[in-house]
């Protein structure tokens, strides 16, 4: 269940409609949540009807011809297109991914629900507020740390070791497996969440790290670690596939092997 982190007391409304222009012929409604601090009032769902023939075959190409040729008021964050900045995750038919990969004619539907990722602060529209987010992740110091001298070239690893990395290297930050997770909706500013352990793993496991103790000692906490009570969505709704609840089981492995 998708649970919105609306302002206070308030109650979302229905917001416009938006037909389609011209006489489409093969169309798609959006229904999107749309909040703004400014005026006071209550969130809304407006409903923007899209002519597919003149729209590209993404969320995103919806989102951004809705916002050039429909309603410019409308607020969402995107950048790469690729699938590898994680800026336009959001919560899409009832599920997070990232706008840019996910296709329309994968919803059968006459319409398909937008929303930001849920349980987090709403900055506008489809702009959650990731400071929390971001304050956990460079919690955990994501950057190798040694005390041997530096080399005169690269740090060097076997294929072995580098193989290790593999499944959490490619983690883009696009937070739609910690905004997934029951955990850390519950316990938000204490839990680390699926997406920022799944980091401390990556570097856990670096073979050129020499800061493995102090990295455990510092996620030894009845909360940073230990919220997790293996729900799962995290590792569902990873648009990258990867398995952010192994790495938060290994890192428990750790804990005890130590």
């Amino acid at each position: 269940m998708v649970e919105l982190a609306l302002p206070k007391n308030s109650k979302i409304a229905t917001g416009k409609a938006w037909p389609a222009m011209g006489e489409a012929k093969r169309t798609k409604t959006f229904k999107i949540y749309r909040y703004s601090p400014d005026d006071g009032a209550n969130p809304s769902w407006d409903t923007y009807t899209v002519d597919l023939d003149e729209c590209g075959p993404m969320v995103l190409d919806a989102l951004i011809k809705i916002k050039n040729e429909i309603d410019p008021t409308i607020a969402f964050r995107r950048s790469c297109r690729e699938g590898v900045c994680g800026s336009c995750a959001m919560n899409i038919g009832g599920r997070n991914t990232l706008a840019c990969t996910k296709g329309i004619d994968e919803f059968k539907g006459g319409t398909i629900t937008i929303s930001p990722l849920p349980h987090m602060p709403v900055v506008r529209d489809l702009v959650p507020d990731l400071s929390n987010f971001y304050e956990q992740y460079a919690s955990i110091e994501p950057w190798l740390q040694t005390t041997t001298p530096e080399p005169e070239t690269e740090w060097k690893q076997s294929p072995e070791d580098r193989s290790k990395l593999d499944g959490f290297y490619e983690c883009i930050l696009c937070a739609s497996c910690s905004t997934s997770c029951p955990s850390y909706w519950w316990n938000g500013d204490r839990y680390l969440g699926p997406a920022v352990l799944l980091q401390a793993y990556r570097w856990l496991v670096d073979s050129r790290d020499e800061s493995k103790e102090a990295r455990l000692d510092q996620l030894e906490d009845p909360f940073k670690l230990y919220r997790c009570h293996t729900i799962m969505n995290c590792t569902n709704v990873c648009p990258k596939g990867l398995n952010p609840a192994k790495a938060i089981a290994d890192i428990k492995s750790m804990m005890v092997a130590r």
